[in-house]
Parts: structure tokens; sequence; C-alpha cells
């Protein structure tokens, strides 16, 4: 992890010449240096170090207090797994880095090829850090080593761990150069942070994946899984949520969109677009984030190759999503507000209920939203669609047969709003659903008893038998018919109706009238008593069908029509 995401205006005469050119540092050198204090367990700003270890391309320092505080047992347990950690950097790490990434800044400000790596103890969460005031003089950042540098928790040296972290923060030192000194821009932190914890996958720190980064990351993200990817402050969640999303970026569009989208000017979100595009990608972030916060729902290539993992190690993963009960029985409403932030994820689930479900979602105007649904079918059958909204961020889904048929829903609002300038603490966007079930009650007609003989055989007192019976099932009839219609009422619309009312009598007229329309002016045909966007739309459709401006407010114009055609 990087201490700072330092970008200044600092001179280029500075960045490439230093003040003075250091002589390479001898075995048994005693060096001072600044160490983050936040990091440090003793909360420390400075200590002195020992060189205890030489490679091609780096200088092993160790706190030397640290190290005095090791019997012999421990020293030499520590100088084998620094052995073979040296080995694996030289070996594999470098080379597998620095072709894929390109090269950090060598020689650099110290005019030295080689790299230090401080090690000293850290807080149990710190695996390491880099911190790039390193990379200026000590005359613009006191707190600067004036080295190319990266530093190590001396506590996890004997873990498997230590590799990975020791990949993680040569990233950083890669980052910087790449990025901050030949485009003369900073990373976004997410970004920066998402590639340097990419890094043990892309050497092959996964197998075994008991004990492995990846099973680390698989846990933080599991338990956090809304956490937003953009909005960094240094949480496991934060990690979890980026290495998953990079893990699904670089298995369907590959590494190189990671590589490339290093070494050029842009950051963050529009660097990766700009390599989507120049690689002839369809996709661009917002789709590909949209597909995998569906990915990590169903995980299952036979559905679409976009919503699993390629990677083995992945193929088990699903989140778990905020589940909400329907009664089964009669019409329900369940009303839900909440808040999410940019490039978060929120999974919520419908069970239950009987008939037809419609869910009405209500967006913050002015805030992208997406909001990507599966439909889970009794046989086994999954459906994934994108819910259609309008400008004013709002949309309404229609599921009939739901509790039979369609026995699940689940629905996934994204903010996607800003896509650049991100900070520790983003703004929140609100959005709220309301979901109503309402069962088709079986209408049974009444009907005449089977004729005795033809109605020409009657006598007078038989026929007016048939006629009081005939007038009782007129009776039934027009009862029923002033049930479907509500109330009286439904004669006429007598109020102003708008969006956003609900459970109301004269909504429910206003429904079955624009019902009775026809499927081009309300082709859902839902009468439930909620004034939300299908029923907005079908009067803006009524409306400009009679010359009358859509606006979907059913005023005074509007519901003269529509009573001087309920009148005929």
């Amino acid at each position: 992890m990087p201490k700072k995401n330092l970008f200044l205006a600092i001179t280029v005469i500075f960045l490439s010449s230093p003040l003075f050119i250091k002589a390479q540092d001898i075995l048994g050198q005693q060096t001072n240096f600044n160490v983050e204090s936040s990091y440090d367990l003793s909360q420390r700003t400075e200590l002195t170090a020992t060189l205890i270890r030489l490679s091609p391309t780096l200088y092993w320092y160790i706190d030397t207090k640290f190290w005095g505080e090791l019997n012999a047992e421990r020293q030499s347990e520590l100088n084998q797994s620094l052995t073979s950690l040296s080995e694996e950097f030289e070996t594999a790490i470098y080379p597998k880095l620095t072709r894929t990434f390109g090269s950090e800044w060598s020689p650099g400000i110290d005019k030295d090829t080689r790299v230090t790596v401080l090690m000293h103890p850290m807080k149990k969460e710190s695996g390491g850090y880099f911190d790039s005031s390193d990379e200026y003089p000590k005359v613009q950042l006191p707190e600067s080593n004036e080295r190319e540098m990266i530093y190590l928790n001396a506590q996890y040296l004997n873990t498997a761990y230590a590799k990975g972290f020791l990949a993680h923060e040569f990233i950083h030192l890669i980052t910087f150069n790449q990025k901050d000194r030949i485009n003369h821009v900073a990373e976004d932190v997410w970004l920066n942070e998402a590639r340097a914890d990419y890094a043990p996958t892309l050497l092959g720190y996964d197998t075994p994946y008991e004990g492995s980064n990846l099973q680390r990351r698989v846990k933080d993200f599991l338990d956090k899984p809304s956490d937003p990817l953009t909005e960094w402050r240094d949480a496991p969640a934060d990690y979890g949520v980026a290495n998953l999303f990079l893990q699904y970026l670089v298995d369907h569009y590959g590494v190189q969109v990671l590589a490339d989208s290093l070494k050029m000017s842009q950051t963050g979100i529009q660097s990766i677009n700009a390599v989507l595009s120049k690689q002839g990608f369809k996709e661009d972030f917002a789709q590909i984030f949209t597909n995998w916060t569906v990915a990590v729902l169903v995980n299952n290539c036979q559905i679409s190759e976009k919503y699993c993992y390629y990677n083995e190690n992945l193929k088990d993963l699903r989140v778990t999503p905020l589940v909400n009960y329907l009664p089964f029985v009669g019409q329900s409403v369940l009303s839900v507000t909440n808040t999410t932030k940019d490039w978060a994820g929120n999974w919520h689930k419908f069970i239950g209920g009987q008939g037809t479900l419609s869910v009405d979602f209500q967006g913050s105007n002015n805030i992208i939203f997406k909001v990507p649904y599966i439909t889970s079918t009794a046989g086994g059958d999954t459906s994934i669609n994108i819910l259609s909204l309008d400008t004013t961020q709002n949309g309404e889904m229609v599921i009939p047969d739901f509790g039979s048929e369609t026995v699940a829903l689940t629905i996934i609002p994204i903010a996607q709003n800003r896509t650049a300038d991100f900070s520790s603490l983003e703004p929140s966007r609100t959005f709220s659903w309301t979901a109503t079930t309402q069962q088709e009650k079986e209408i049974i007609l009444p009907s005449l008893s089977p004729l005795s003989k033809p109605i020409f055989q009657m006598n007078r007192a038989e026929l007016l038998a048939r006629i009081t019976e005939i007038q009782a099932v007129i009776i039934k009839l027009q009862g029923i018919l002033a049930q479907l219609r509500g109330t009286a009422s439904c004669l006429a619309i007598n109020q102003n109706l708008y969006f956003g009312m609900r459970d109301n009598i004269q909504v429910r007229c206003l429904q079955e009238f624009l019902k009775n329309q026809g499927s081009g002016i309300y082709p859902e045909g839902i009468v439930n008593g909620n004034f939300f966007t299908l029923t907005k739309a079908a009067v803006v459709r009524f409306q400009e069908k009679y010359g009358i401006q859509g606006t979907g407010f059913a005023g005074p114009i509007t519901r003269a029509k529509i009573n001087q055609l309920l009148t005929k």
C-alpha cells in the first residue's frame, strides 16, 4: 500500500537531476531512514537499519533494533527466508513485473540501479508500503530518503505472504515511474492499489489457493461486497472489491488492459476506457462493472460467459443478496429507501408473494443509475435484463405469475455518476424501490339454470319465473362489474392524479380505464392503485394520442377527456 499518492508541481530538473550521486552501499552498513509512523509498530518517524543482504537489484536493510533482539536461531531462519525471497525477486518478480508493466526509475534519484527494501516491524494489518516522498530531494520533501525504496513488515518475512507483499509494493514503485515521472499524473488510488494487489495472481501465487492473497481478498470482499470500488479508505473491504473486480477484468479482457492503462497520461476509469477502445472492445468500464455485479451473483458461464469468472479459484464465488420476503396471501406493498455510492454493487432479492409483482425503482435526479435484474423460474431458468430508466432515473418492472412461474427476482441498483477525482469520502446517492404484489382473483360468473322446455312451450307462470331468474343474474353481474371498477366513482376521475400516489382508488380507476384503451396505451395493464413509472408512461401515451401535452400528470384537461370517454 502506498503511504501517499503524491503529485506535486515539482520541476523536471529535480526529478531528472539529483543533487548528489550516492556511493553504493556495502554489507554491514548502518543507515538512518525516515519511516511512516502510522505503519511502524512503535510509531517511530525514523530508525537505524543494517544492510544484511545484497542482490543484483536490491539492498536488503533491516531495522537494527529488531535484528539485534533476535537470537541466533531466529536470525538464521530469517536469513534463509531472505535468501529464498531474494532469489524469487531476481528470477520471477522483477523480470515478470517489469516485462508486463515497465520498469521502475533506474538509476533513479540516487543514481543507483539497486532498489532499497527496508524491513521493520509494522502493525499487524500492514504487509508493507511505498512512500513516493523518497523519489524527491530532501530540499523539497525533508522526509525523503532519496532512494527508490519500498518497505516490508519484518514480522511477515517468514510467511507465505512475503513474496506477494514484495511484489505488491514493487508495483507501486513501477507506477510512480510510469505515471508520476514519465506522464506527470498521479494514478487514481483505487486502480493503483488494485493493480498492485493483482501482482500475486499474475506471478502464480494463488496456487495453492489455501492461504493465498486471493483467498484473503475473497473473504474481505464477501464480508462487505457493497463497498464502493473507487472510494479508498485503505480498509480490507477496499482491497477485496478492487481485487475481485480486477480478477474479472483481466479474466475477460486480458492483463494488457492493466499494463497499457499504466503507460498513458489518462488515469483511473478514463485510462481503462481508452485502452478498451484502442483494443477494439465494445464494452466500456461502466458496462464491464455492471456485468461484474451480475457475475458475482450468478457466476455461471452457461448463462453467459460475461456473467462468470474463468479463474478456477473463483468458480464458487457468489455474493449473498439482501432478501425481501413478500406475503403469500393478499396484496402487499413494501417500500425501502437506500443510500449507496458510485461504483458499488447492491443486491436485493425478492421471494414469496403470489400474483403479479411490480417493482418501481426511483433513483436520484441527475445521478446516473444502472439497474440489472435477474429472474429465476421454478424450472431453474435464469433471465438477466437491464431496467429501462427515464430521464429522472425512474423505472418499473412487472413480473407476472410471481411465486408460481417466477420464484425469485434480484435487482442490482448501481450508481455510475462520477468517473474521476475520487476521494476517501465520496458523496452518497439515494435510491428507493416499492414492490407491490397483486393476486389475480378468479371471477365466477353467475349462470342461468338449464331450460326444462323450450320457451314457446312455457306457460305464463313459467315465463315470469324465468324472467325473475334472468333479472337476478343481471344484478349479480352488475355487482361484479362494480367490484372490478372499485367503486361508483370509477364512472369519473374526480381528482388530479400524479406520480408517486399509492394504494389510491382513483388511481385504480385510471389504470382500469387506460387498460381498456388497448395495449398501445397501457400494455402492462396493471391495476394496483399505485401511480408509478408504467402508469405515468401510459398517461403520457394517452395524452399524446388526443393532442394533450404529454406530462404524465392527470390534471383537469386530461381528466375531462377521460370522463368524456367514460360516459360514452
